[in-house]
């Protein structure tokens, strides 16, 4: 395939057609020749968006492993394996028993692999969901034949492409001719406009204008939904908006940061390397006698003996150390808890695409919201109507109420459907007949079919009512039956009121709306026989073609300077609060229209067909009010700001929409006062972009909301960047394709479920289920407190890695058989302490959470204090686990409970020390000793005592271990409240969770295989006694170190007050 040339286009929009023409070299009535098509061909490439070439599987796996803590893992398991092959028969194991450890370590990096590379291959799919947008076939002038059905791919710049209505545009074009009156495009996934634009030929003279203002271009993957043009093909591929969108998706998704969890686990596996480096090093040196032994001769070492196989015993104890540091359950609790984090989001409409965003949620510091759609309904309605009184110089300004399509859905402030006056009958006839919008149900909301304004016009008549009382009554009846029984999805709803209107004022013709006139009108057939013009369109244009008002008793008046000065001061006040005004008026007086009728015979039809004439119908106008419309914004909406502004978190507004809308809007839900300067604060898009990077980073420092109007995709991905360079993390919501490179590129990007693209769900980490910006709030409530559960169950389980790593550091710092062996401390790590860490998932939120700032994300994990804290709890699970190991082989009896009732030999301290050199002891003996279902261990020879005869003693030490976790998992409830504060039902789950634990652990006591596997013997109830006895104090120890905190912080309190 050739690659197309990457040349910039020359500026179409503000060219005239026959410029753009002579440019290509083509004709409009001609298209281009096959030759000249090849040569373009050779040029620019096919008319399709590049396949990204896709990373090979072998990469994507490799780079799973690029992880401190799973390189670690690796070297554990590489080794344990190595020491398995060679030395299971020297350690009693056989078969499979020997490999337990490296396999089970390989089976958790693999699983670990498999759902990395699972979500990478997800990341992709935003791509292809951008594919969908194009285009197919399209309507094409080649040698001067139309050709249907053409293929899109094969089109090049100069192709001549004629367009109708339904039709996706293949490529971005320049319109050369209007074969209807209009033309209009929905092009709101690419530019954010709530409303489908209009397109004209006329060149728009500016070089650098934004998307919205090429009002003579189409762009590729928008549809056409009024009219039909012909075009000249402009940009194909990836150098169409389209294509550069693409391209921004590509390049954001190799932008991808880690989340905060993410860094900091990181940095954890590189801090934790080190410590086992050390402690390894430690190790050696304390026990090298043991390996290596010399003489000294004149000062000089001689007779060097090395013990290979003293040397790898002390080798596998610090692959015991590593596994005994690293937490292997961490990734498997955490993917838990992310998983049931998504279950409680869900529940509340945020559904999450990518677990590491649940976390990364909890430290958002600034939220980039799109407006339309997620701060406003994304449904027009009118808010305000203006009429004239008595007088010319007497006014009157109602409100409405209601922001859905819904006609239930409020109603007229202050208004019965009795007052009807001459004025408020015409404005509603006008609403009601002037108007080709309806209203359907789809099973969840009321939504539109038609320009939006129009069906907020037909709403508007339904809260109105109509003159006549028992059309009134007759209608409400049968619209309350109809409400009843609208239960299905897409269900057309029924209004009364307009089709009450319409069968009176029956509709004879139409003219249609276009840009020189700036209005829309239609002949009705009004009961009296007569013809009249009913016309809505913009406000000052209507004004300029009307000679008289209505009064509110009907009477009409002539338009004077003082009449048209009071209206456009009304439509002057109405504009500024961000309101969409639409003028109404009327003629009776019709002239050779008076009595038309359809008919193609009547003399004045011609003129019908003639838009040009139109201005000429819609004359010597009676006036008679002005309508304002908008997309409200959704009521919740500023009850989430301010929760944001409690909870620390900025909120930017980046919007395709006008600067006076956003900023209106803006007040409205609270992000700005009503009175409040936006200098600095409220910036176009290419305004800001235009400053300096200084000066960037100084508006985005600045407190306070932002607004960003007008903005396009390189703009909002521009804002994204620097708050991310700033140290921000960034949550960035929208909804349109133009939407999705700052969607991949910011921490967590947010798409609309309902109005979302395809596009934009599939570059997010979150989709909204309900469109709302107060669900993002709740979202981020939720991700703090999943935060700070995740911190308790992190904290919990190195705590407990703290603790093994004591324990055998003391194993061989004190020269003792090692107490507990890989394969137990592996059991331990991945399936005793899982449930209980996974509980910690669901402590209750702080209620407080929503008015702490947001943690910074270089906030440590581990404070100084709580490794301090945790190196007390774990040296007391060190010193009891090996306690008791010590206990078993050197006392009698411990606090009154028999220890040898099960016959084993009590020995000395010294002797269980210098276990290696047994040996060479005279006189040593032991006696066999029972342990549980009658099972006698027996010596041949009585060294065997400190190998195969430690397993009951290591029974004691495993189960020592597994006690004081479950013991501990009770201390990480609360980093600082007591137990008799905070007491453990409050998580009733944990409770359950211990239960687990501790019969996971009987199970591999008493059923004889598992116990063969993992080297442990049924124990006693005395036995048993005793683990609770030396287990239960690591409760009082941490009730005493949260004791201090507490005291610590009353202190700074009242130094505080002071």
């Amino acid at each position: 395939m050739k690659v197309p040339m990457e040349e910039k286009p020359f500026p179409a929009w503000s060219w005239s057609v026959e410029q753009c023409l002579k440019e290509y070299g083509v004709k409009l009535e001609k298209g281009l020749s096959t030759n000249d098509v090849q040569k373009r061909r050779e040029k620019y490439g096919w008319n399709e968006l590049a396949k990204e070439k896709g990373r090979p599987l072998w990469e994507l796996v490799l780079e799973q492993f690029d992880d401190m803590l799973v390189k670690i893992l690796l070297v554990a398991a590489f080794i344990s394996f190595l020491l398995a092959y060679f030395h299971g028969s020297d350690s009693g194991e056989s078969g499979l028993e020997a490999y337990v450890e490296p396999l089970v370590i390989i089976l958790i990096l693999v699983l670990n692999a498999i759902v990395g590379v699972w979500q990478e291959n997800n990341a992709e799919k935003a791509l292809e969901a951008l594919k969908e947008l194009q285009c197919e076939s399209g309507k094409v002038l080649r040698d001067g034949y139309f050709v249907p059905d053409f293929p899109a791919r094969e089109l090049v710049p100069g192709d001549i492409v004629e367009l109708h209505v339904g039709d996706k545009v293949p490529a971005d074009m320049r319109v050369a001719a209007l074969k209807t009156s209009t033309l209009r495009t929905e092009q709101s996934s690419l530019t954010g406009e709530t409303m489908p634009v209009l397109k004209g030929t006329n060149p728009v003279f500016l070089d650098d204008c934004e998307l919205q203002a090429k009002e003579n271009m189409v762009f590729a993957g928008t549809t056409v939904v009024n009219g039909s043009c012909v075009c000249i093909v402009i940009t194909t591929g990836m150098n169409t908006e389209i294509g550069k969108i693409q391209k921004q998706i590509h390049e954001a998704s190799q932008e991808e940061s880690d989340t905060p969890l993410k860094k900091k686990l990181d940095e954890f596996g590189g801090r934790l390397t080190t410590a086992i480096g050390i402690v390894c090093l430690i190790v050696w040196v304390i026990n090298y006698k043991n390996f290596i032994s010399w003489d000294v001769v004149d000062g000089w070492p001689t007779n060097i003996q090395f013990s290979f196989q003293k040397c790898t015993y002390y080798f596998k104890i610090a692959v015991a150390l590593a596994v005994a540091a690293i937490p292997e359950g961490l990734p498997a609790v955490i993917t838990t808890c992310l998983a049931l984090g998504t279950r409680k989001m869900a529940r509340k409409n945020a559904i999450v695409r990518k677990l590491p965003s649940v976390e990364t949620l909890g430290c958002t510091t600034v939220i980039c919201s799109d407006k339309t759609g997620t701060l406003t309904t994304n449904q027009m309605a009118v808010t305000e109507f203006f009429t004239l009184g008595g007088k010319t110089t007497a006014s009157r300004l109602i409100r409405v109420e209601g922001t859905t399509y819904d006609p239930k859905d409020g109603g007229i402030v202050d208004w019965g459907c009795y007052n009807m006056d001459a004025n408020m009958q015409v404005m509603a006839e006008i609403c009601a007949v002037c108007n080709d919008a309806g209203i359907y149900f789809d099973g969840r909301l009321f939504r539109a079919t038609g320009l939006p304004t129009e069906a907020a016009l037909k709403v508007l008549v339904e809260k109105m009512g109509v003159p006549d009382v028992k059309s009134r009554i007759k209608i409400h009846d049968s619209t309350q039956l109809a409400a009843n029984n609208m239960m299905d999805g897409n269900t057309v709803v029924k209004l009364g009121c307009c089709d009450w209107w319409s069968k009176r004022s029956k509709r004879v013709a139409t003219l249609e709306f276009d840009r020189i006139r700036k209005s829309m009108s239609v002949i009705v057939r009004e009961p009296n026989g007569r013809n009249r013009l009913l016309v809505k369109g913009a406000v000052e244009s209507l004004l300029e073609r009307s000679s008289h008002v209505q009064l509110a008793d009907g009477s009409l008046v002539p338009l004077d300077d003082q009449c048209r000065e009071l209206l456009l001061q009304r439509l002057q006040e109405m504009s500024s609060k961000g309101l969409r005004c639409l003028g109404f008026a009327y003629n009776d007086d019709l002239g050779e229209f008076s009595d038309y009728y359809v008919a193609d015979t009547h003399p004045a039809h011609k003129k019908l067909l003639d838009p040009t004439y139109y201005s000429t119908i819609e004359s010597d106008l009676v006036f008679v009010g002005i309508v304002g419309l908008r997309d409200p914004p959704r009521e919740e909406v500023h009850k989430a700001i301010d929760a944001c502004k409690e909870a620390g978190i900025r909120v930017m507004v980046i919007t395709g929409d006008n600067k006076s809308t956003a900023e209106a809007i803006c007040r409205e839900i609270k992000l700005f006062t009503r009175d409040e300067d936006l200098t600095g604060q409220s910036l176009t898009g290419k305004e800001f972009i235009s400053l300096s990077h200084s000066e960037q980073v100084k508006v985005l420092l600045r407190p306070g909301g932002k607004v960003f109007s007008r903005a396009e995709p390189r703009h909002k991905q521009e804002i994204v960047r620097l708050l991310k360079e700033m140290g921000e993390i960034v949550a960035m919501t929208g909804d349109g394709v133009n939407d999705a490179p700052a969607l991949k590129l910011a921490d967590i990007g947010i798409a609309m479920g309902i109005t979302g693209t395809e596009v934009a769900k599939e570059a997010s980490d979150m989709v909204l289920a309900d469109d709302n910006f107060s669900t993002i709030v709740s979202a981020v409530a939720e991700g703090r407190s999943i935060y700070n559960n995740m911190k308790s169950f992190i904290r919990y389980m190195i705590s407990s890695n703290v603790g093994e790593v004591i324990s055998i550091f003391l194993t061989a710092a004190l020269g003792i058989p090692e107490c507990m062996i890989p394969v137990q401390l592996l059991w331990v790590n991945l399936v005793t302490d899982g449930p209980p860490a996974t509980a910690l998932g669901f402590n209750p939120a702080d209620v407080d959470i929503m008015q702490k700032p947001p943690r910074r994300s270089n906030d440590p994990l581990i404070s100084s204090w709580v490794l301090f804290r945790y190196l007390v709890i774990g040296s007391y699970v060190g010193i009891a686990t090996v306690g008791i190991f010590v206990l078993w082989y050197t006392q009698a009896s411990f606090l009154g409970i028999n220890l040898v009732s099960d016959g084993h030999t009590v020995i000395e301290l010294s002797q269980l020390r210098n276990w290696g050199e047994c040996h060479s002891w005279s006189n040593f003996t032991v006696a066999p000793f029972s342990v549980g279902g009658g099972r006698l261990i027996t010596f041949s020879n009585p060294c065997d005592y400190f190998s195969v005869g430690k397993v009951k003693a290591m029974t004691l030490s495993l189960s020592v271990l597994v006690a004081i976790e479950m013991f501990n998992s009770l201390n990480a409830l609360s980093e600082e409240n007591s137990l008799r504060t905070l007491p453990p039902w409050m998580n009733p789950w944990l409770l359950v969770a211990m239960s687990i634990s501790l019969g996971l652990h009987c199970l591999i006591l008493y059923i004889p295989f598992l116990a063969e596997v993992f080297g442990v013997v049924p124990l006693s109830l005395n036995e048993w006694l005793m683990v609770l006895l030396i287990s239960a104090p690591v409760i009082l120890i941490d009730e005493i170190l949260k004791l201090v905190v507490r005291s610590q912080r009353r202190l700074l309190t009242k130094e505080k007050e002071a």
